[in-house]
C-alpha cells in the first residue's frame, strides 16, 4: 500500500470520530510515519502529549500534543488491505482516545485495544 493510500485511511478513520468529539479535541496533530523508534518495532501507533483530563491553568503556548500511525509496522502486521482499514481505524481510535484520557486497560475493555 502506497504512503498516500495509507494517510488516506487514517484521514478517513479520523472521520469516523464523532463530530462532538473532534470539536474538543484540542492543542494535537496527526502523523503518519514509516517506522517507530527501534527500541519498538512493532508500534502501530502512539500518541505523546498531556490528554484533555489532565490539562489545568498551567496549560498554555505548548507545542501541540502529537498522535503518530506507523505504516511499516502496520502493513507487516496485517494480512489483507481489509485487515489495513480495520487496524488503522483501531489504532487512531485508540490514540485518539488518549488525547482524552482513556487509558490502555479501558480501551481494551471497549475493544479498541
Amino acid at each position: 500500500m502506497t504512503r498516500e493510500a495509507f494517510e488516506e485511511l487514517v484521514s478517513e478513520a479520523l472521520d469516523q470520530i464523532p463530530p462532538e468529539l473532534t470539536r474538543v479535541m484540542d492543542n494535537v496533530a496527526v502523523f503518519v510515519e514509516e517506522e517507530p523508534d527501534p527500541s519498538a518495532p512493532e508500534l502501530l501507533g502512539i500518541y505523546e502529549g498531556t490528554p484533555l483530563t489532565e490539562r489545568g491553568e498551567w496549560y498554555a503556548g505548548v507545542l501541540p500534543d502529537r498522535i503518530t500511525i506507523y505504516r511499516g509496522p502496520t502493513l507487516r502486521y496485517c494480512e489483507t488491505p481489509e485487515d489495513v482499514v480495520h487496524e488503522v481505524t483501531v489504532t487512531v481510535v485508540h490514540e485518539v482516545a488518549h488525547h482524552f484520557g482513556i487509558e490502555d486497560e479501558r480501551l481494551h475493555e471497549l475493544g479498541w485495544g
